[in-house]
């Protein structure tokens, strides 16, 4: 029943794509400029039909090789906009080459009308890509052809895992258990079916769809182990990486003068990635600034009028090479708030919070002043959050390569807070997150960063 629901999602995810494609090439059609001599005339439609079957044609097959056609559950929508973007690109110019081999001379096809053909095909195959995918979202979420998960690890790595899939109901994933030796009972509300040497009785067992290891911890040759007793080639094997496994994601092979060498951590972010990735930086800050100055003027009085002391203050924090600099927020708690206390980690319902800090907190609006940083130089739009001096002594003892996070510059949002990790949460994922961001950093990245933090705005359950 599975395979053939899977199947059908596939046949009209083709049938969509087709479908636009023909939609946005009549579109073209219809708005190609129009002839400025009186006595040219414009082909009918009809003559054009060939020349949309071969673009429509090639579309599918540049879809199938980007494997835009594999339906994963967990695929951000962004990633696939990018990957169909690239791929509708690539067809047009494949589909115009095959076009002009075959018609030759019979037929007029202005390079406007393919400059139209191209942008109508982006958005509408774009927009039949998030239809699909919302439509399957929902039949996922009220358990159609829903995927059944069993969880190897009960740990915090587990935990992890099982929250998350129960805050995503749009992927299908229902988890009927956890394995592991050291719990028993339920974890979480969820059963504790066997030890993890009994993966493949289990899973034959309960018809597992999916297995995923949450063992960071082990080594490979436990990994190797847990594997080896999932003998059902039907299960996807999935694995949460370590912050080693995260490293060595992308390995490449480097030659010393005959000597071959892995270069398993090199930071992206260097030579003319910098030039750029500081140009955006003072540009997206700069025009952030203009905009939003009269809600930061408002902001500021709202603060004045609700309690005493500065509307902004700096901070201490540590930015990149571990120096520190000052850090500009909104005050969202009583004045001198650790005076008594000292530093202290805010929580959720922090007491000491102003009733406009609050709110502030809660739509993390006290970090607008964070633009004033990024302008500077201090900070950039995205990287990793910037902590303060005393946390980062504590921080760099507890959690391997945490210091590594200061090789690039803090950032007002990153990688880990778009994934869920703000706030009060495990700073040992969250430097798992940073670090990928490091040594994974693109331009699209950062782009895909911003558009969700853009989009979690207004509904991030993490602020406090």
């Amino acid at each position: 029943m599975k395979r053939h629901a899977q199947f059908l999602f596939t046949i009209t995810l083709l049938g969509v794509d087709v479908t636009m494609t023909c939609l946005a090439f009549f579109l073209a059609y219809v708005f190609r400029p129009r002839e400025t001599s009186p006595n040219q005339v414009v082909p009918p439609f009809g003559n054009y039909v060939g020349m949309m079957v071969l673009s429509a044609l090639a579309l599918v097959v540049v879809f199938f090789f980007y494997k835009l056609y594999h339906l994963r559950r967990g695929t951000s929508r962004l990633d696939e906009l990018y990957s169909v973007a690239s791929a509708v690109s690539i067809s047009i110019i494949i589909g115009m080459a095959f076009t002009t081999f075959v018609y030759r001379t019979e037929i007029d096809y202005p390079r406007t009308m393919i400059v139209y053909f191209w942008a109508f095909a982006l958005l509408l195959v774009g927009l039949g890509r998030v239809s699909h995918h919302t439509v399957r979202g929902s039949l996922y979420r009220r358990g159609w052809c829903d995927s059944q998960v069993l969880i190897v690890g009960a740990g915090e790595a587990g935990n992890i895992i099982l929250e998350k899939i129960r805050v995503s109901p749009q992927l299908g994933y229902r988890p009927i258990g956890f394995l592991d030796d050291e719990h028993a009972g339920n974890v979480l509300g969820l059963p504790v079916l066997g030890k993890v040497d009994q993966l493949g009785t289990v899973v034959a067992q309960h018809g597992v769809d999916e297995v995923i290891i949450a063992l960071p911890e082990a080594s490979h040759e436990e990994l190797l182990s847990i594997i080896s007793h999932c003998e059902d080639g039907r299960v996807s094997l999935k694995v949460f990486p370590d912050v080693f496994q995260l490293m060595a994601s992308e390995v490449n092979v480097d030659d010393l003068n005959g000597l071959p060498l892995l270069t398993m951590r090199d930071v992206a972010l260097r030579g003319w990635r910098l030039t750029l990735k500081r140009v955006v930086d003072i540009v997206g800050s700069a025009i952030v600034l203009v905009f939003i100055s009269p809600l930061m003027l408002l902001i500021a009085l709202f603060i004045k009028l609700d309690s005493r002391g500065p509307a902004i203050y700096w901070q201490e924090r540590m930015g990149l090479d571990a120096k520190p600099f000052p850090c500009f927020k909104f005050r969202s708690m009583i004045q001198d708030a650790e005076a008594e206390t000292g530093p202290v980690w805010a929580t959720r319902g922090d007491p000491r919070r102003t009733r406009v800090g609050a709110w502030l907190r809660k739509y993390s609006l006290d970090e607008l002043p964070n633009f004033i940083n990024v302008f500077l130089g201090h900070m950039s739009l995205v990287g990793p959050r910037p902590e303060r001096p005393v946390f980062v002594e504590q921080f760099r003892q507890m959690v391997p390569r945490y210091m590594e996070r200061h090789q690039e510059k803090a950032g007002i949002t990153g990688w880990a807070q778009v994934s869920g990790l703000r706030g009060d949460c495990s700073v040992l994922e969250r430097t798992k997150y940073d670090l990928y961001y490091i040594e994974h950093w693109s331009l699209w990245l950062d782009i895909k960063i911003m558009i969700m933090t853009v989009l979690r705005f207004l509904r991030d359950p993490n602020a406090i």
